[in-house]
């Protein structure tokens, strides 16, 4: 069987309109793929950068996968949350990216998004916090209802991949 894994980091993330972040993540993969070891998802610490709008989590992230296909490549599901000086959590974006598919070292750049609401949620999440969340938050990474959510960009999420792969050239995959 052919084996997969991912070895890095969830560097941190800019551009949301307020700092003090953290990030829940989760990967996901087709029906061929089974996770040896590592952890299929987590959450990182929450970061008060001093200076700049960046956040830094450095967060590890290790995955060995086996698979007897390439279907179903594993993509990298990312929310990032506020937490407010009274310990409430608001949901500011939903993001996804594929793991990159050559071997080597790769720096890869999420960009996330979250539901726009009407505009009396709007109003209310200005004054109350909150938001819409998505019901299923299979829809990141499916995209099969996600073109009809109407959304407004937020910031964006630093990985960092070490990718290697072992026998993907006995299913015709060069590397």
């Amino acid at each position: 069987m052919a084996e997969l894994h991912i070895i890095g980091q969830i560097v941190g993330a800019s551009g949301f309109p307020q700092s003090s972040l953290f990030c829940k993540w989760g990967s996901h993969t087709g029906g061929a793929w089974r996770l040896l070891s590592g952890l299929k998802e987590g959450q990182t610490q929450v970061d008060l950068p001093q200076t700049g709008d960046m956040a830094y989590w450095s967060h590890p992230i290790d995955l060995h996968y086996t698979t007897k296909g390439l279907q179903g490549w594993p993509k990298l599901h990312l929310q990032v949350w506020h937490q407010d000086a009274f310990g409430r959590c608001q949901l500011y974006g939903y993001g996804y990216c594929h793991v990159p598919s050559s071997p080597g070292h790769h720096h890869v750049r999420c960009v996330t998004w979250r539901p726009l609401g009407s505009w009396q949620e709007q109003l209310a999440q200005n004054f109350v916090g909150g938001g819409p969340h998505l019901r299923s938050p299979d829809i990141i990474y499916s995209g099969a209802d996600r073109y009809r959510l109407h959304t407004v960009t937020m910031g964006t999420v630093e990985l960092e991949l070490g990718i290697i792969m072992r026998h993907f050239d006995r299913y015709g995959v060069e590397s």
